[in-house]
């Protein structure tokens, strides 16, 4: 099956790659492959020793990897402007990549009081994100990328109750979270293009995968192992994000995701989003509402 795989990531010398939630699943796949590559890692996580120990094992296999480490907790929005303080304070970012995210969970909030799917899936990621693009208008051909899911397709943008007050589904939340995932990188892009902007902001999915996100679904944690097996490996579900990163292809509005049945597997590619996920009149609703729940706004008018 023609596609984007790891063999096909480039030459990435002197570029630097921040990766949020590095130190395991998806990130870390990603992360271990830019290395190898001679990408510089930042690495952005909640928990120090847990990063530490992931560049340890990439250092292990890229020796003189560049690795660093900057906290981030995504269920606070003041760790988040923390990060997004340091990372501006260190040398270039040639590419932002959202990747930190949750599954699931039992009902839990953010130190802000909000949902923590929502809170953590899109609030946070539109924070870093936009509280970055200062930084990366410094570089040409920075790029973001916001890691979605094929579970945006049960999106329904219902985001009237960003606290939960109102009743809690775990499944139906994330699903929206991923919705609002696709409707930022899109509008994000619009807004960079019409203002101008230099970054691209790009989409991906990872298909179906077996990492430890969905340790709270259930089932699927004793299920999953196994499924793995037909599915995506871990490694094989970063090809996406990889083809988001550093394919010379990938073009800012661009969507990529596994090729295989349905999306869930495979080498990546072009892949499908819902009307509403393309929706512009959703996307600028979601703009706004972010901006007024995280206090962040890049001024960046609608296209």
């Amino acid at each position: 099956m023609p596609g984007f795989t790891a063999a096909d990531v480039p030459d990435l010398t002197g570029k630097t790659f921040v990766v949020t939630g590095a130190n395991t699943g998806l990130g870390f796949e990603a992360a271990k492959v830019i290395a190898a590559r001679g990408g510089e890692i930042v690495m952005a996580c909640r928990s120090e020793d847990k990063a530490r120990a992931a560049m340890a094992k990439i250092a292990a296999e890229t020796p003189g990897a560049v690795l660093d480490f900057v906290e981030l907790d995504q269920a606070d929005l003041e760790s988040v402007r923390r990060a997004a303080q340091a990372l501006k304070e260190r040398g270039k970012i040639d590419v932002l990549i959202n990747n930190a995210g949750v599954m699931m969970p039992p009902l839990s909030r953010t130190a802000q009081g909000y949902e923590l799917q929502f809170g953590v899936n899109h609030l946070a990621t539109f924070a870093l994100t936009t509280l970055l693009l200062p930084k990366l208008e410094e570089t040409p051909g920075a790029r973001v990328v916001v890691t979605a899911s094929i579970a945006h397709r049960n999106g329904e943008a219902i985001w009237s109750d960003p606290k939960a007050e109102q009743g809690y589904t775990r499944m139906q939340r994330y699903y929206d979270s991923k919705l609002a995932n696709a409707l930022f990188f899109l509008e994000l892009d619009r807004r960079l293009r019409a203002s101008g902007s230099g970054v691209a902001a790009i989409g991906c999915h990872p298909g179906i995968a077996s990492t430890e996100l969905g340790r709270n679904f259930g089932i699927a944690r004793y299920v999953m192992p196994i499924a793995g097996k037909l599915l995506n490996s871990a490694q094989q579900g970063a090809w996406p994000t990889l083809q988001a990163a550093t394919d010379p292809e990938a073009v800012g509005g661009g969507y990529y995701g596994p090729r295989g049945l349905r999306e869930m597997s495979g080498p990546s590619g072009p892949a499908f989003l819902t009307r509403l996920a393309r929706d512009p009149g959703a996307a600028q609703w979601l703009w706004t509402r972010s901006v007024e729940l995280t206090g962040v706004d890049p001024g960046l008018p609608p296209a």
